[in-house]
């Protein structure tokens, strides 16, 4: 008999505990006080899927994401991407932040162009920041400044950054705040294209039941903190999805309400 050869997931998460030293300025407590953020969280991420992470306010959501992307160290615990330990930030490793982070004095061309610095050929790396920013339906926006963008526009120039880089792995938080509703709609439906064609493992943190309904090929629910998983749940349906005519995503939407403390879904 052959020997089994056991793959490994492309992220890997185990027995992951954060907490923090409580700096409040309540005397009666213990100096080395600490506020406990996510408890044993164990999680595995496959190549090439988008997983939404959903939970309450304040649970931690962020911070696992920070982690995964090495922004921040666990307490305790690993984090590993393709069988090696996170020990700081990786340039296979884009993380889109909740707040627009592109530069204020540069470009469209010139922000997405960071994403690409290391290559050498001049006509391959003008091509593919031309290629990204038309991905992002950005052209004729090469040559304007991030104050000259619409909210829409912004978050699509830092997607073309970072699909500019070609990552493994793109991680995304709170991709859609602050967006009016039908930008919102819109992005939302450019990131699953996006993440149809290109097939990257994408990680979502998102307040929105229906953006993890309609996105994800996995969902997962956090608790309130300390974090802990309360639902891990492989969505086994195609894209587009129709929330209102789809009985299984209707029911699970209601689940995930009543999780998260609200008693009927609107």
């Amino acid at each position: 008999m052959g020997t089994i050869v056991k793959i490994m997931s492309h992220i890997h998460i185990k027995n992951l505990h954060k907490s923090y030293l409580d700096r409040s300025p309540n005397t009666s407590k213990k100096k080395d006080h600490r506020i406990s953020v996510l408890e044993n969280i164990n999680l595995e991420f496959e190549d090439g899927e988008m997983v939404c992470i959903l939970g309450p306010s304040g649970c931690g959501k962020s911070t696992l994401l920070k982690m995964i992307a090495g922004f921040e160290k666990p307490t305790s615990g690993k984090v590993l991407i393709d069988g090696q330990p996170i020990d700081g930030p990786r340039s296979d490793n884009i993380f889109v932040f909740q707040h627009s982070g592109l530069l204020p004095w540069m470009t469209v061309w010139e922000n997405v162009a960071l994403g690409v610095r290391h290559m050498t050929d001049t006509v391959k790396k003008e091509t593919r920041i031309q290629d990204h920013i038309n991905m992002v339906e950005l052209t004729g926006f090469e040559y304007h400044y991030p104050h000259q963008l619409s909210g829409g526009m912004l978050r699509r120039a830092e997607l073309a950054r970072a699909l500019a880089v070609n990552p493994n792995t793109l991680i995304m938080d709170e991709p859609f705040s602050g967006l009016d509703f039908l930008t919102h709609m819109k992005i939302r439906e450019e990131v699953v294209n996006m993440h149809e064609l290109i097939k990257k493992t994408t990680l979502v943190v998102t307040h929105d039941i229906d953006d993890a309904l309609i996105m994800g090929d996995r969902i997962i629910v956090m608790s309130d903190r300390p974090a802990q998983v309360k639902l891990e749940q492989t969505l086994n349906c195609g894209r587009p999805r129709n929330l209102g005519e789809d009985k299984q995503l209707k029911e699970l939407r209601d689940e995930i309400f009543f999780m998260l403390g609200v008693s009927y879904a609107v």
